[in-house]
């Protein structure tokens, strides 16, 4: 296993992390069609490094609404933070706009977390939601929510719009979660998820681990344990990468090799599907993931008939 750095002695970046640029038409129309609806993605927010595959070859885009301000200040995110403007009632129609105009299969709708809300915003994004059932019946809807500061009424005005995946991010493990993670709490993470599936048994849950902060091999572990403790059904795992000097510094990259193994470990603790890897980000190849889980369900209800006969 690659070994993590000492004090804070900034640690090269390994090769297998070269990102290869895609700035065809494909990524170029995307990128204007975004501008002139006034819309955000995580994608550009975030930094993410798969920006140019999704947006240049899968012509996949994970849209993030509520505004480009979050309410926290995570020490890992590049989104800006501090008082978000007024909630845009529109969003949720123009989203659903891009997501035909785009023609997606799946559609993945992130948020910036908005405490200033008494719902954090989970009334928005369930109209997203409607709105792409609306207007684009045959798009699968992944989304992803902030902890809606623990409230679960407003889960339940989430899942009552009945997305296709509930995706929230766990982002690191136990131990590193005060120094990561601004106002959210590894526990209350977990509640979230189980109480989403315990208010849809059907739609899989799904939540994301970010590796190189400095946790264990162990405390990975013991995350999916807590994860699947927690009926999730979905995991994803990736190398953390600094994306300011402000931001908390990476301690250790792991290798392509020590992916595999966790992804391994993944599935033998009973996640349905595990995308592990240097790039992976929690939307990364989502609409295969809902592909297995719906696969997943269909052999799970096989099984009890088979049982049941």
């Amino acid at each position: 296993m690659t070994s993590c750095k000492p004090g804070n002695e900034h640690i090269r970046k390994p090769d297998w992390l070269k990102i290869k640029l895609n700035t065809n038409e494909n990524y170029v129309d995307l990128k204007k069609m975004m501008r002139e609806k006034g819309l955000h993605t995580v994608c550009e927010e975030a930094r993410c490094p798969n920006i140019h595959e999704c947006w240049g070859e899968r012509r996949t885009a994970t849209f993030m609404i509520l505004g480009a301000v979050c309410t926290r200040a995570c020490r890992f995110c590049a989104v800006k933070t501090g008082l978000p403007n007024e909630l845009d009632l529109a969003e949720p129609e123009r989203v659903a706009d891009s997501v035909a105009l785009m023609n997606l299969k799946h559609a993945v709708i992130t948020m910036v977390a908005r405490d200033d809300q008494r719902d954090g915003g989970a009334g928005v994004m369930a109209e997203t939601i409607r709105a792409i059932r609306r207007k684009n019946p045959f798009t699968t809807v992944e989304v992803l929510p902030s902890d809606l500061a623990g409230d679960y009424d407003s889960l339940k005005t989430l899942m009552d719009a009945k997305p296709d995946i509930l995706n929230h991010n766990i982002e690191t493990v136990r131990r590193m979660t005060k120094r990561v993670r601004a106002r959210a709490t590894y526990d209350r993470s977990l509640e979230f998820l189980r109480r989403a599936k315990e208010m849809q048994p059907d739609i899989p849950t799904k939540s994301s681990l970010m590796v190189g902060l400095g946790e264990t091999w162990e405390e990975i572990i013991e995350t999916m344990d807590d994860l699947r403790a927690n009926n999730v059904d979905i995991m994803t795992i990736g190398q953390y990468l600094q994306p300011t000097k402000k931001h908390i510094a990476v301690q250790k990259y792991y290798t392509p090799q020590e992916f595999g193994e966790l992804r391994k470990i993944a599935m033998t603790k009973g996640f349905s599907h595990c995308e592990a890897g240097p790039l992976v980000r929690s939307s990364y190849h989502a609409d295969e993931q809902v592909n297995a889980a719906a696969r997943e369900r269909q052999r799970r209800g096989e099984s009890e008939l088979a049982v049941q006969s």
